[in-house]
């Protein structure tokens, strides 16, 4: 009889579920039950709806990995910048929640194939004329989601230059601040920007300001799932899913429901 992917799978889980103690690798009860860490307040990736229930990109993408695996889904909220210690410290199995793979994340944690890719962009006030250069935003206070890559970009390449660069917990905290007149700027994914943001009543009388920033080193270049390093077995299982989502249009047909732009990687 001829394996699926699926029956080898769980039997590679099975074999790995002896050392899991000793060796972190996934158990069996793994393949059962997926359990995604995510960060709930960053529409259009993950958001709450009015009644309180999980929304977004990743969290489609999340469920219909655990339905090719025919696993349960389990959704545990945590703070952005505390997705990689709680994953280290087995929390949950995989963290969901847009993170981009750079080469510092890597060192810590395993992921995925990157399944999408987000362009970064900075947003202010209409007619404010700023930039994200270090020039443009010299004495000016910029907010990013603490633990993200933009948080990172923004501590190496505008802060040196004095540009004051506030971390917050939660992307909801920066868009008040920003609606306020507390920050200057936001820096975040586009797309988060856009719909979590900009075309909202909130975000009226506010655009993009400037350019998309790249910088493959520090911004990276695509977002997957990130795995506890040694679940090797668990990481083959949600890399087949995905391959398989994207072969049958599942996940593009899930980023055209969100995005603006093509995000889907091949």
């Amino acid at each position: 009889m001829k394996m699926n992917w699926r029956n080898m799978a769980a039997l590679a889980l099975f074999a790995a579920s002896a050392v899991t103690v000793t060796a972190g690798t996934a158990s069996a009860a793994d393949i059962k039950e997926v359990r995604f860490g995510v960060e709930a307040s960053y529409a259009p990736f993950e958001s709450k709806s009015p009644s309180g229930e999980l929304q977004g990109f990743d969290i489609d993408v999340g469920n219909a990995v655990c339905a090719k695996l025919k696993a349960k889904c389990v959704w545990v909220e945590n703070s952005f910048d505390g997705l990689i210690p709680a994953l280290q410290a087995r929390k949950f199995n995989a963290i969901n929640s847009d993170m981009t793979i750079t080469d510092q994340r890597r060192q810590a944690v395993d992921f995925t194939d990157p399944i999408y890719s987000i362009p970064n962009q900075m947003i202010a006030k209409k007619g404010s004329a700023l930039l994200p250069t270090p020039a443009s935003l010299k004495g000016k206070h910029v907010g990013v989601l603490q633990g993200t890559i933009q948080e990172a970009y923004a501590k190496a390449r505008w802060a040196p230059a004095g540009v004051d660069v506030v971390p917050y917990q939660t992307q909801d905290q920066i868009y008040a601040d920003l609606a306020s007149g507390r920050l200057d700027a936001a820096f975040q994914d586009a797309e988060a920007a856009s719909k979590g943001f900009l075309k909202k009543p909130q975000g009226a009388g506010f655009e993009f300001a400037g350019p998309v920033v790249t910088d493959e080193k520090l911004l990276g270049a695509g977002v997957g799932f990130g795995i506890r390093k040694g679940d090797t077995a668990l990481k083959n299982a949600l890399n087949e899913a995905l391959k398989e989502l994207k072969a049958d249009g599942t996940i593009d047909r899930f980023a055209a429901k969100y995005f603006d732009v093509k995000v889907v990687l091949k």
